[in-house]
């Protein structure tokens, strides 16, 4: 019987995530967190049963607590909450599901207290990877990636004893807007960009992959996870989301991870990991999927993965100026304020207007976002 934690439990990943729970019946639920979505909330706090519960705001923690005031739950809130949440005594894996950099701290205070990282939370890696994997490796604590490709790349580097990888050919969909021109992004719609062609997922992350600043993040994630220079990570577009990543080493070889779109796999593997559990799900079918084509992403159209790059190489804070700025901006997109296209100009904007602070304490990071949103906000 394995103990988790969950932040971020009523999105996307965290629901997803209590599947797997629910389909295997050997993994206890011991705390869980949520930003506003206490009706889910006290749903799961019901089917699952917690010792402890998150979420932001007091007055909808006081709300939760009337209403599961039958329950031996305790109700805490604000960053204190979700810190208990990371450090929960009886879980070994905390399960980061939540979105932003809110979620480096709680991150931070779990590897202090030995918990296995079960990592979704791409702001993690993105602005403190360089304070991460080497707190991890002080405490003897694993980064278990749930991000699909990343989880793929995982995969592929199991069983090779340590070899380093000599390329990882990260793979991209390349979303709902794949051959379009600058000028056709011009005219996208909130709903345009909310239809993904192959995943479901949470409505940000949606618009991340829409604009391809996700796979820049996943680059980003992918330098610190696997410890590889930038130079060595190269982004191919596979239309069909059936490799989720790949690895190439030094004698040519190159191993791949294939699958159904389904982020329960990631997510299973991370929990069980070295343990490959069933899965219930579509199979591949080769035969019935024919073939499957590569392409080079369209850098000048998405231009937002080529800033990507550009800020891992900057380094410092600037991934942080970069993460923050199509943060606020992909939220001034969703809320009609802004048009898709605008997010690629706020981000150059940002990233011409800030200085890099070099090797940033999470002070700095969480200052240099504040910066960031100020700066949108007075301009935008």
């Amino acid at each position: 019987m394995k103990t988790i934690a969950i932040l971020g439990s009523t999105g996307s990943i965290g629901t997803q995530t209590l599947e797997v729970v629910r389909a295997n019946g050997d993994i206890r639920v011991a705390a869980l967190s949520a930003g506003k979505n206490i009706v889910l909330l006290e749903k799961q706090i019901r089917e699952f049963r917690p010792r402890l519960a998150c979420v932001w705001e007091e007055a909808d923690a006081k709300t939760l607590r009337t209403r599961v005031r039958d329950l031996p739950v305790k109700i805490v809130s604000g960053m204190d909450g979700l810190n208990e949440v990371a450090v929960c005594e009886e879980a070994e894996i905390l399960v980061t599901a939540i979105v932003g950099m809110i979620g480096i701290v709680p991150t931070i205070e779990a590897i202090k207290a030995g918990k296995d990282i079960a990592l979704a939370n791409k702001e993690t890696l993105v602005t403190a990877g360089h304070l991460i994997m080497p707190l991890a490796a002080q405490h003897g604590v694993k980064i278990l990636p749930v991000d699909s490709e990343h989880s793929a790349i995982f995969q592929c580097l199991n069983g090779e004893n340590g070899q380093k990888p000599y390329k990882i050919l990260l793979t991209a969909s390349g979303g709902p807007f794949r051959g379009y021109s600058r000028e056709d992004l011009k005219k996208v719609r909130v709903e345009d960009a909310l239809k993904h062609p192959n995943w479901t997922m949470g409505r940000k992350i949606t618009i991340d992959s829409a604009s391809m600043v996700n796979k820049g993040l996943e680059v980003m994630e992918a330098r610190w996870l696997f410890d590889v220079p930038l130079e060595q990570i190269q982004v191919v577009v596979q239309p069909q989301s059936i490799i989720h990543s790949m690895v190439q080493y030094a004698d040519g070889a190159v191993i791949a991870q294939l699958g159904t779109p389904d982020m329960k796999l990631p997510i299973q593997y991370a929990l069980y990991y070295p343990e490959r559990r069933y899965l219930a799900g579509e199979r591949l079918d080769f035969a019935k999927i024919g073939s499957i084509t590569f392409e080079n992403p369209d850098m000048d159209v998405f231009s937002g993965l080529k800033y990507a790059f550009e800020a891992a190489r900057t380094g410092g804070s600037m991934p942080t100026v970069f993460n923050a700025a199509n943060e606020r901006a992909v939220s001034k997109f969703l809320h009609g304020q802004i048009g898709f296209a605008d997010i690629y100009e706020i981000i150059r904007y940002c990233m011409d207007h800030q200085r890099a602070i070099p090797s940033p304490d999470v002070a700095q990071i969480l200052e240099t976002e504040k910066y960031v949103y100020e700066m949108i906000e007075g301009r935008w």
